[in-house]
């Protein structure tokens, strides 16, 4: 009723009007965590607007920043328990993670990790965090996939790197018992891993999760305006990420499904659970994303957290909303995979 009351408001030139939204504070929410009320307090991400234009910047940049996450996994690994150690499956350098207890309803199944920075960031074992937290939450064996990056290759290089370790997964496990996850620039891999394998005729896993996907590179979507500078990790539409982004496609249509896979047919696609948080600057690409699977008839579920903003589901497995996320997650998994 309060909705047909309202109408709908134009511009002068027919258009639907711009709402102008006055400046508001935002508090800290009270309902959540003390750990993650920390992430949610903290100031906007310094390096948001290094907005580098070639991909040997970014490479500088992304080695030093690896540099400090790598000595945050020892104490990770130790505290759940996993182990990883680096491969190569047909060309590819992967890390193979592995919890140190694995529950006989999942021995034989295989989960591969495509990790997320916006694909250019976290080269090596520094984009294996998430897939630490998926091996020591969830007891499953994931291959974590360490994609070429810029400046060695660009686009479509992280898809065929991804798409190698798949194929190479489908001669030694069967489909249903695969599943495929990752976050940010990884979740929409998994999405364009999606999309090639119908492409190429290739049976799909059992389940997948993309977790706030980076589903639209040409920032269509509404929390790219209601969560710019609210999102203390993304920040802006046009930040990092964004040139990252650019850099990655050199040149490439930023509307190809293989870039903004929001574009794609997901008709035929696997069960899939997605993560966001509502301060999420790509809440909207995820949101987007879910109601494209439900459109195509795919069971999708979508878990949304209070407060968060990008990927914030995936840092520490110290916060409580973190173990819950990859507990929901692996509760999925358990459900569609080997079914």
């Amino acid at each position: 009723m309060f909705a047909a009351a309202q109408g709908i408001a134009m511009a002068d030139n027919g258009a639907p009007a711009t709402l102008q939204v006055p400046a508001k504070s935002l508090p800290v929410p009270t309902d959540v965590s003390p750990e993650l009320q920390k992430l949610i307090a903290a100031p906007l991400n310094p390096a948001w607007n290094d907005l580098w234009t070639t991909g040997e910047q970014w490479r500088t940049a992304a080695n030093a920043q690896a540099a400090k996450v790598v000595t945050t996994l020892p104490a990770m690994l130790k505290r759940l328990h996993v182990t990883e150690k680096s491969e190569t499956i047909d060309g590819v350098k992967v890390y193979e993670v592995t919890p140190d207890f694995i529950p006989p309803e999942h021995r034989d199944k295989l989960l591969i990790h495509v990790h997320g920075g916006c694909y250019e960031l976290f080269p090596g074992a520094s984009g294996t965090t998430e897939a630490i937290l998926m091996a020591g939450l969830g007891h499953y064996k994931v291959i974590s996939v360490d994609y070429r990056m810029p400046p060695e290759a660009y686009f479509p290089a992280a898809l065929d790197d991804a798409m190698k370790v798949y194929k190479a997964s489908l001669t030694t496990t069967d489909p249903k018992n695969l599943g495929v996850f990752g976050t940010s620039a990884g979740g929409a891999l998994v999405l364009e891993m999606m999309l090639r394998a119908k492409q190429e005729g290739l049976r799909m896993p059992g389940a997948i999760a993309p977790g706030t996907p980076m589903s639209d590179i040409t920032k269509t979507g509404d929390s790219f305006y209601t969560n710019e500078k609210v999102d203390n990790v993304l920040v802006s539409r046009d930040g990092f990420c964004d040139a990252a982004a650019v850099v990655y496609a050199h040149g490439h249509d930023l509307k190809d499904p293989l870039l903004s896979p929001v574009y794609g047919d997901m008709h035929g696609f696997p069960p899939a659970i997605l993560t966001t948080g509502t301060r999420d600057l790509l809440l909207s690409n995820t949101v987007r994303v879910h109601r494209k699977l439900r459109e195509a008839g795919v069971d999708a579920q979508l878990e949304v957290f209070e407060g968060m903003s990008h990927a914030q589901y995936q840092v520490d497995d110290r916060i409580p909303e973190d173990r819950e996320a990859f507990g929901e997650i692996t509760e999925f998994f358990d459900k569609h995979l080997g079914h």
